[in-house]
């Protein structure tokens, strides 16, 4: 199994290196969301600071589906799924390997994402730990449903619409734990951010392990 993951980390990363959809195309986009709520809403205002938690999340979110969709369309044309079933590698290995592949993506877009959240909205951060244990958790979730719907999606016609209808609601509770967690951090709510924590930390488990058991099927379908 942990050749499996190895090889498949691997790959993605690679063809991320060659194609640089993450650099070239999904930074640049939360960049662009990061400054059109700072015109539209006043970098200064108090809705902008109490917006950005929740903000910071659903650009995640749009994110990670624009890398799940890009790396589940290249795979695709070049048979790569045919190859992978007559492989005989491991199926959980191979999708714990692409999320995690989809973890270091969606992590470096996060840090920028973050980054210019802070210089240009002037947060205050109440709770640096809450954040720093919130982000990994949070993007653990997304990833190991993204590499479940990803390839399924990529399979069916019209992807470009499937893969939201299917992400979007299984995410549901990772945006609302993560943003609340946030939401405490950045002094905008007032609640027991840690339980938010643990509930994101929950998700991990129940995602991973249903991915994990149904990988095998999964890559059948696909």
């Amino acid at each position: 199994m942990v050749h499996a993951i190895w090889l498949t980390f691997r790959k993605d990363l690679r063809i991320e290196a060659r194609t640089r959809v993450t650099v070239n195309h999904v930074i640049p986009f939360v960049l662009a969301v990061v400054m059109l709520f700072a015109f539209g809403l006043n970098a200064e205002s108090t809705l902008l600071r109490r917006a950005t938690p929740g903000l910071f999340w659903v650009t995640v979110l749009f994110a990670a589906m624009s890398i799940v969709q890009r790396s589940a369309a290249i795979d695709r044309p070049d048979g790569l799924p045919d190859a992978l079933r007559l492989s005989g590698l491991s199926p959980t290995g191979m999708y714990l390997g692409k999320t995690a592949s989809t973890f270091v993506q969606l992590t470096i877009t996060e840090i920028v994402l973050a980054a210019a959240m802070v210089l240009m909205y002037d947060v205050r951060l109440d709770g640096v730990a809450l954040i720093v244990t919130a982000i990994p958790l949070g993007t653990m979730a997304i990833a190991a449903v993204g590499s479940v719907y990803g390839p399924l999606a990529a399979g069916l016609g019209g992807r470009e619409s499937v893969l939201p209808l299917l992400m979007l609601p299984a995410l549901a509770p990772v945006l609302l734990a993560a943003t609340n967690a946030f939401g405490v951090a950045f002094g905008t709510t007032v609640g027991p951010g840690w339980r938010w924590v643990g509930m994101l930390g929950m998700l991990d488990v129940l995602y991973v392990a249903a991915g994990s058991a149904t990988s095998a099927a999964l890559l059948e379908e696909t």
